[in-house]
């Protein structure tokens, strides 16, 4: 059975409601929550040892996309992330470690494309990883945590929404 991810903040495709989407606080121009969805999964491979979470715009005008959210050494019994979980309060799983994103701190930071560009896709993954601790730190930069995640990964799900202003 192949992995699968849902989310009762949105569905596969839909755009992302005003809660997700960056804050002000930020300074990129939206106004919007700031809080990471609800993010549930099944269907792990046998041999998953933890899982990862990770929320990635290949859209953005960097030339490498910009990633908005890790999470990593989600232990293997855990199967969601609650509403929320990503902030700075938020109710991550005991032993989860959430690393640097290229807002350049750790924690979930939501879509805010360039106002008038087209639809940004913010790809939400959920990774069954085979080892209990993927080796990183918060300080990690998001491209090693992504290469770390390419030689770890037993199978993956991705949930799409979308965002545009």
């Amino acid at each position: 059975m192949a992995m699968s991810l849902s989310s009762t903040s949105f569905a596969d495709g839909d755009y992302l409601a005003a809660d997700h989407v960056l804050s002000e606080v930020y300074g990129f121009g939206c106004a919007g929550g700031n809080t990471s969805p609800h993010l549930a999964w099944s269907g792990a491979p046998e041999g998953t040892q933890s899982f990862a979470v990770t929320c990635y715009d290949p859209d953005a005008p960097t030339g490498s996309g910009f990633w908005h959210w890790l999470v990593v050494d989600i232990p293997a019994d855990v199967t969601e992330l609650v509403l929320g979980a990503g902030g700075p309060e938020g109710e991550l799983p005991a032993g989860a470690l959430q690393t640097r994103t290229d807002f350049g701190a750790p924690g979930y930071g939501g879509p805010c494309p360039p106002e008038g560009d087209h639809p940004h896709r913010y790809l939400f993954t959920v990774f069954a990883v085979s080892q209990e601790k993927l080796g990183v730190d918060a300080d990690t930069m998001p491209a090693v945590v992504g290469f770390m995640l390419n030689f770890n990964t037993l199978d993956k799900a991705t949930l799409m929404g979308l965002y545009k202003r």
